[in-house]
């Protein structure tokens, strides 16, 4: 199929086009009435945008013309830039108005769309990214496509294929054919007959074969770019504790220190960019996401239980400083992300310029300390990028530091804290990254979880009142009253039919939620939206779930969503609520559905486990001991408090302050007293009133 699809694209491309006059087309350009920020960037280029629905699309058939349907997002760096190479360009619009339907498509609003044309273009020329260019058929179904294109290739491809359509449309068509095809085949899971079986020796192969490609001086897997992939390092970190396996949890240690200390973290502001450019996680490419940033939280903050490592307790700390103070809303929702580009003091668009230092400057701020300063931070050619910036790495710990210059903890840390202050204030008189302000249901819910673990591990109130205020916001203004949840929210108007996605981390949230507060409004919708999930996106077929909707309109394929990325596939969330939720309600539907979803995949998992961490830690739940932890009593969210001090990844909570009739507390209330119950696969040993004594048992 491939080598099929290879010699048909070989062909389009390589057509030789002959000039057209070009003239201006009748439509205009829509992109004025959207919220998305990414759509509202280009509401003024000369190129007739329409946004992707169902009144464009028929524009399109109605007029059989051909469909070029560009793909990106807000803080994409070289989306901005080929948006002023070719956009911006009056000639490249002239072509582009003449011969297409133009859709500008935002694929953190629409990623069932940008899924679809995704896995066209990885099919056509091996690889994808963003920004993303597709040319379609009237029907929608791709023919042509690729990532970023300079000018002359741009204008060059167009008049080539555009000259192919009107001039032999039934090769593109013929193409279609074929392509459309791969691309059904492409996220097709069929049903595993065979008998669930899930050992521990499947998982020391998945973990052996991995570590084959384990970095182990600068950790992470691979070489440069390196991204997070906090899921990843989550399965790892639950892997080598519960297995005792010191050379793992080493590795892991190594990767998270090593990010931490990169330039990858912002030392001044807090939080993550998305990935290195590097492989020693120096230089960022510059854009700051929310869901790299609730996961990475997440993670710090299991890490951090396990190692009580401080560097871990204050990467979590400051990140949410900066998601406090750059990412949310009064309402408690959280913005998208903040863009890699902000204008430089020649008033260019420059990727990386808010954050980045010159060495003259730094003297000048920090004085007589900068020669510690630079030390710290390494202002020399180990820190040096490119054009005499410094973007600020470490690559010595604190006690290094303190015992190479004489220096006390106390001094180092009230130093530390002072550098930050300084090139904190300074830096915001700069100006600032664009910010992405639409707040996406499925991110929400990811940073709303991370609030969660940051509580758990830390117990700052703060962090419990943060989570609550975003789920009450999901809940009042994302939760539709047919039970139903929108994907997207801005400026007080939500919008689009959720994806999986959004309920698949919203679900995982709720219960997180109400494993450390008891408010059993949260488990039960939980399992509310779980039910609504199974009426409107299950597939009776394979037994997994659909990335969307039957009440969506038809697009060229409805994929199912399995291999975990940087933001683990909702169905692998979605399996691991209805494990927990099958505990919880001890319903034996959940327990069989999520057990068949993981049969399913397991076949793929072992020859790539870094694309099923968040399956492998699902298995986990099945090759060891998993526990129900129930407390019942006036003292329980106090026990939970304690317990939760504790790395125990295989358990989940349960507990009311007063009688309750869930199966896993129905006649355990007992007066005046507060009694832990711990359970695994409908056995349970004694009650006991410490936690200290519940903690032998689960481990």
């Amino acid at each position: 199929m491939k080598q099929i699809l290879l010699l048909a694209f070989i062909y389009i491309v390589s057509c030789k086009g002959q000039n057209e006059d070009v003239m201006s087309h009748q439509y205009t350009n829509d992109l004025i009435h959207e919220t998305s920020p990414y759509l509202l960037q280009h509401a003024h280029n000369p190129v007739n945008w329409n946004a992707w629905n169902n009144k464009t699309l028929a524009k399109a058939k109605d007029g059989n013309k051909l469909i070029l349907i560009s793909i990106g997002y807000a803080a994409c760096h070289w989306c901005h830039v080929m948006e002023h190479e070719s956009f911006e360009d009056s000639l490249v619009a002239q072509v582009m108005n003449k011969h297409f339907i133009n859709i500008k498509v935002d694929r953190e609003e629409r990623p069932d769309v940008d899924q679809v044309y995704m896995n066209a273009v990885q099919l056509m020329t091996g690889s994808g990214g963003w920004p993303m260019n597709v040319i379609a058929l009237p029907d929608g179904r791709p023919v042509w496509g690729g990532t970023y294109f300079k000018k002359d290739q741009w204008l060059s491809a167009l008049e080539q294929i555009s000259k192919l359509y009107k001039d032999d449309p039934k090769k593109l068509y013929e193409y279609a054919d074929k392509l459309e095809q791969g691309i059904k085949s492409i996220d097709v899971v069929d049903l595993n007959t065979d008998e669930p079986v899930f050992e521990k020796s499947f998982l020391e192969t998945a973990v052996k074969n991995w570590s084959e490609n384990f970095d182990n001086k600068e950790g992470s897997i691979g070489s440069a770019p390196k991204f997070m992939m906090p899921n990843n390092y989550h399965f790892l970190l639950r892997y080598a504790c519960q297995n005792k396996d010191e050379n793992l949890l080493n590795f892991v240690n190594l990767t998270l220190t090593k990010m931490a200390y990169g330039g990858v973290f912002d030392h001044v502001g807090g939080g993550f960019s998305r990935y290195s450019t590097d492989s020693k996680w120096h230089v960022p490419h510059f854009e700051k996401m929310l869901y790299d940033n609730a996961q990475l939280v997440s993670l710090y903050s299991d890490a951090y239980l396990v190692t009580k490592n401080e560097l871990y307790k204050n990467v979590v700390t400051q990140t949410l400083e900066h998601i406090n103070r750059d990412m949310t809303t009064k309402n408690g929702a959280f913005y998208s992300s903040l863009d890699a580009d902000s204008t430089n003091p020649k008033g260019e668009l420059e990727e990386g310029a808010f954050y980045v230092w010159q060495k003259d400057e730094l003297k000048t701020l920090l004085k007589a300390d900068f020669e510690l300063f630079s030390d710290y931070y390494n202002i020399n050619n180990y820190g040096l990028w490119e054009y005499g910036n410094y973007v600020l790495i470490r690559n010595d710990d604190d006690a290094s530091f303190i015992e190479k210059h004489k220096i006390s903890e106390e001094t180092l840390n009230t130093k530390v804290k002072h550098w930050k202050k300084t090139l904190l204030e300074i830096r915001n008189k700069r100006s600032k990254p664009r910010l992405d302000d639409k707040t996406l249901t499925s991110w929400n819910a990811l940073m709303l979880k991370a609030y969660v673990n940051a509580y758990s591990a830390f117990n700052t109130t703060e962090y419990l009142q943060a989570a609550e205020k975003n789920a009450i916001f999901i809940k009042e203004n994302q939760l539709r009253k047919d039970g139903g949840l929108n994907h997207s929210y801005k400026n007080g108007k939500s919008t689009i039919n959720g994806y999986l996605e959004d309920y698949a981390a919203t679900i995982e949230a709720y219960i997180a939620l109400y494993e450390v507060t008891l408010n059993e409004t949260w488990l039960t919708t939980a399992k509310t939206l779980t039910d609504y999930t199974f009426t409107h996106f299950f597939d009776n077929s394979s037994k997994m779930f659909f990335f969307t909707s039957n009440s969506d309109t038809d697009l060229v394929s409805r994929s199912i969503e399995y291999r975990d990325n940087v933001i683990p596939a909702s169905n692998s969330i979605m399996a691991k609520n209805l494990f927990k939720l099958s505990h919880y309600f001890d319903d034996e539907h959940y327990k069989i559905t999520a057990t068949t979803i993981l049969n399913n995949v397991k076949p793929e998992i072992q020859d790539y486990p870094s694309s099923y961490s968040n399956w492998l830690d699902l298995m986990m739940n099945y090759t060891n001991p998993y526990y129900e932890v129930a407390i019942v009593g006036k003292d329980a969210k106090q026990k939970i408090v304690a317990l939760n001090k504790t790395y125990l990844p295989n358990k989940l909570i349960a507990g009311s302050t007063t009688e309750n009739n869930l199966p896993l507390l129905e006649n355990r209330y007992a007066p005046n007293r507060t009694l832990i119950y711990v359970c695994v696969n409908k056995a349970c040993k004694l009650p006991v009133s410490e936690v200290d004594q519940a903690i032998k048992f689960l481990k």
